[in-house]
C-alpha cells in the first residue's frame, strides 16, 4: 500500500474539511447570538437585587425569578418567537411553552424599556 498522498488528494481532503461560506455566517451567527445572550445576562446580575441571606431566601423562589427573567429576554430577543426563544435557551417549545403557562408570562412580545 502507497502511504505518499498525491496533491490532488490533498486538495480534496482541505476542500472536503474548509467550511463553506454559508456555514461560517451561520456559526457567525450563532456566535453573536450566543455573546448577546451572555452580556443580556451580565447585565441582568449587575440589576438584579441582592439576597438578604438575614431574612432568609428561598431557594424555589430564586430558580423562579431567575427562569422568568431568563424567558422574558429570551422572547424579547426574538420578538416573542417561543420556537426561536427555545432555541436561544436550548428547550424544547412544549417546555417554555408549560414554563410560561406555570409562571404566567405574557408570551406576547413587550419591548423592554
Amino acid at each position: 500500500m502507497n502511504t505518499e498522498t498525491t496533491l490532488e488528494e490533498e486538495t480534496q481532503t482541505s476542500e472536503a474539511t474548509e467550511p463553506t461560506q454559508g456555514n461560517v455566517e451561520v456559526r457567525l451567527n450563532t456566535l453573536r447570538e450566543t455573546v448577546l445572550q451572555l452580556l443580556e445576562e451580565v447585565e441582568s446580575l449587575a440589576i438584579s437585587r441582592p439576597i438578604d441571606i438575614k431574612r432568609g431566601a428561598r431557594y424555589s423562589e430564586e430558580v423562579r425569578q431567575f427562569e422568568v427573567n431568563l424567558i422574558r429576554t429570551a422572547l424579547g430577543r426574538t420578538s416573542g418567537s417561543q420556537i426561536r426563544a427555545a432555541k436561544l435557551l436550548g428547550l424544547k417549545p412544549t417546555t417554555l411553552n408549560a414554563k410560561i403557562k406555570r409562571y404566567n408570562i405574557s408570551a406576547t412580545y413587550q419591548p423592554q424599556a
